[in-house]
Order: structure tokens, then C-alpha cells, then sequence
């Protein structure tokens, strides 16, 4: 049998359903499904109404989540921003707030490109964590004259930040004297330290590099923990974290495929030693993947959820949003990511959106086969719907395929 899940319009939808021969019951659960997502997704990109669950900006353009965590109280969600239109130019750090993960504030920017050494495209992704009560992000600054360069703001009371008076903090990439593919800086603790990690590229290979540091201000290099002509200049996005008795590096493929891609291994401080590589989500919308460690211990993974290939629609006032959070897990070795509690409730089976055929389980969107499987490995298929946003998981989030529909 092949599960087929279509995002495409409903004329695609149809003639697909009418060529394929889908059963009567199947054919008119999908008919009045996709009428509805046809009338949604219309008000939707006339800025008329918003998602109600993945957080979108009121307007403008989203994409990299920035500085997720837990501070004071809440869920904070940074991100890539331009709030002037929906399109990608010179960046700011956007916020929002969340006491349950579904609903978010939108609050006020974070950081502007104000300093001289952001004074090309701005304020580029970066991380967040606590330290003393004190809230700090770190960053990449983009100038005309150094180039990219990792920099600090700090926060009291997660609302109003200043940048570090010694800012940058790393002034130059090590592998690139000219720093022109040097960011995306992920920092975590570690033992009484702190590390932190950061995509580089040079010369067609792209280095994930690791630092350490005592206070998140002076930061020494250590030297690159992943190295790989395969993936695309660079690494963007790097997270290294610990998950069971394993540590994941996490990235976003800057190939062909803009894949997001785990790796399995072991870390010991200073090097990181892959064990697998595996890649859990298949859709095309889902990009930039970044983790925290909530107040309950989970592991809390965001995305992106669009790409840069898809054309924004005339007239629209936003474009992008983030995915729903994810709760990652290993099981028998294989990353899950499986969306959190909270939204489990939103959660349907997928059966009206199946169609089974022979032994094979395919999953397709625009006659690409995303995903194929024997039937007999395929124990759940569940979706969420909002709006224009589909999140398809798997087994509970041995795989999973995001879609962003425009159309």
C-alpha cells in the first residue's frame, strides 16, 4: 500500500485523486478538506487572519529561529526578521513570548542593526541562554568592513537588551581571515564552562567550529568538530546537544537538498565523533532547526517553516512562521522529533489524506516521492493542519514533512 498526503490546490488535488482511482470515502474527505484549505489559505495570504497556532509577525518577513528558551517564566522565541516587508533583507532579531507554546506575543524588536559593526546585513541568527538571572544572546553581526563576527546583548528582565560594549566578542573566523561565512553561533553550558558552536566555510569546505568559554564574554577556539565538502559551504544553524547518553550535531544543509541533518555520536569537550547520520524530516519547509532544554527537561526543537525558493504571493503583508515545537527523543538509536504535549491535542489521524496501494508506503507532494516505506513499518500516520501549515509525522516522529502551502 502507498500513503499519498497532496499539498498542492485542489485542481491538483483532484485530477490526482481521479487519476489514481481513490476510494469513494477518501475522495470526499479529501474534496472537503481541501475546499476549506483553498478558502484558508486565501484570507490567509490577504493578511485577512493568521495562523492560530505556529507562530507567524503581525507582518513582514520570518525566518531562523533565534535564542529559543525558558526564562523567567516563559517560552521565549526569537527570530530572523525584516519588519519593514515580506521579503528577506537587512535583519533584526524579532520576539515573541509564550507561557504554552501554541500561543505566542509578539513583542517589540530585540535587536536592531544600530552599531557600526552590523552595518551591512545586520543582525544574523545566534542562541540564548541564562546565566546569573541575566538573559545573554549571542550572535553574528554583519558589517561592510569585517565582515561576519559573533557578538553579545544582555537582558535583565527579557524584554530590553544591551549589547556588550566589547562587542565583537570573535572578530574573526579562523578558517576564513575575510569572515564572509562565519556564524550562526549555538552556545550551551558545559561542565563548570560553557561551549559554543558555529558554522565556517572556506574554499568549498564547510567546518563546524567549536569555542569554549568561562563567562560567554572571552571565548577561546578549540578547532573544528565536523568538517565535509558534501553538505553545502557551510554548516548554518549548528546545535550540538546531548540526548539520552548520546550528543547530536544538528545542521542545515546548504545543498540542493536544504536538509536538516543529525548526526549521531559522542563529545567529549573539545571533539565530537560521529556515530550516524540521519536526516527524520523529508518535507521541503523546514529549515534553520534549533533546540533548547525547557524547564521540564525537554528537549525542545523549532524550525523554519518555509524556504527560499518559494515565491511570496502579491499583496501579501507576512511571510513565514515556525514550526510547532518538537519534543526530540532517540528510539533504538533513531531521532524522533514528535510535537510536545501541548499540541498533541491538534494532532489527526491521517487516513482521509491516505491512499494505500501495493506493499510500498510513499509519501508525495507534486508527484515527488518524499518519503517510501513498507506498509508493514508504518504503525501511525498523523498530521496538523493550520491554515496554509501541515506537519505530517510518522511512528511518532521517526519521520516527519512540513509544508508551507502558498497556492
Amino acid at each position: 500500500m502507498a500513503i499519498r498526503i497532496y499539498a498542492g490546490s485542489k485542481t491538483q488535488a483532484l485530477q490526482k485523486i481521479q487519476k489514481k482511482g481513490a476510494v469513494q470515502g477518501t475522495k470526499v474527505c479529501f474534496f472537503m478538506a481541501f475546499v476549506r484549505l483553498l478558502y484558508r489559505t486565501a484570507i490567509f495570504m490577504m493578511g485577512i487572519e493568521r495562523l492560530s497556532y505556529h507562530f507567524e509577525p503581525e507582518k513582514g518577513w520570518i525566518n531562523d529561529p533565534n535564542g529559543l528558551c525558558w526564562f523567567k517564566g516563559e517560552y521565549h522565541a526569537f527570530f530572523q526578521h525584516n519588519p519593514h516587508a515580506p521579503k528577506w533583507d537587512t535583519m533584526h532579531w524579532g520576539h515573541a513570548v509564550s507561557k504554552d507554546l501554541l500561543h505566542w506575543q509578539e513583542l517589540p524588536i530585540a535587536l536592531y542593526p544600530d552599531m557600526p559593526y552590523e552595518n551591512g546585513d545586520g543582525c544574523f541568527s545566534g542562541s540564548a541562554l541564562e546565566k546569573d538571572g541575566d538573559l545573554y544572546l549571542m550572535y553574528t553581526a554583519v558589517s561592510k568592513e569585517l565582515g561576519q563576527t559573533q557578538c553579545i546583548a544582555i537582558s535583565h528582565d527579557g524584554r530590553h537588551f544591551e549589547k556588550y560594549a566589547g562587542n565583537p566578542v570573535i572578530a574573526q573566523s579562523p578558517v576564513d581571515p575575510a569572515s564572509r561565512d562565519f556564524r550562526d553561533p549555538k552556545i550551551f553550558p558545559y561542565g563548570d564552562g560553557y561551549r559554543m558552536v558555529c558554522g565556517a566555510g572556506a574554499d568549498g569546505l564547510g567546518s563546524v567550529l567549536l569555542y569554549k568559554s568561562a563567562d560567554l564574554l572571552h571565548w577561546e577556539y578549540i578547532g573544528p568538530i565536523f568538517q565535509s565538502r558534501d553538505y553545502g559551504p557551510v554548516p548554518e544553524c549548528p546545535d550540538l546537544f546531548p540526548l539520552g547518553d548520546k550528543w547530536v550535531l544538528l545542521f542545515s544543509r546548504m545543498d540542493k537538498s536544504r536538509a536538516s541533518q543529525f548526526v549521531v555520536g559522542s563529545f567529549d569537550g573539545e571533539t565530537f565523533t560521529p556515530e550516524s547520520f540521519q536526516i527524520p524530516e523529508k518535507g521541503p519547509d523546514f529549515y534553520a532547526g534549533q533546540t533548547f532544554l525547557d524547564e521540564k527537561g525537554r528537549r525542545i526543537l523549532i524550525a523554519w517553516m518555509h524556504s527560499w525558493e518559494r515565491e511570496v504571493p502579491a499583496g501579501a503583508v507576512r511571510a513565514g512562521a515556525l514550526t510547532i515545537p518538537r519534543e526530540i527523543s532517540l528510539a533504538e538509536g533513531k531521532v524522533c522529533t514528535y510535537p510536545v504535549e501541548e499540541a498533541r491535542h491538534l494532532l489527526r489521524d491521517a487516513s482521509p489524506f491516505l491512499r494505500w496501494e501495493g506493499e510500498e508506503a510513499a509519501l508525495v507532494q507534486d508527484e515527488q516521492v518524499l518519503l517510501s516505506l513498507p506498509r508493514s513499518q508504518v504503525r501511525e500516520a498523523v498530521f496538523l493542519q493550520d491554515g496554509h501549515a501541515w506537519e505530517v509525522f510518522i511512528n511518532r516522529g521517526e519521520f516527519s514533512c512540513t509544508f508551507y502551502t502558498e497556492e
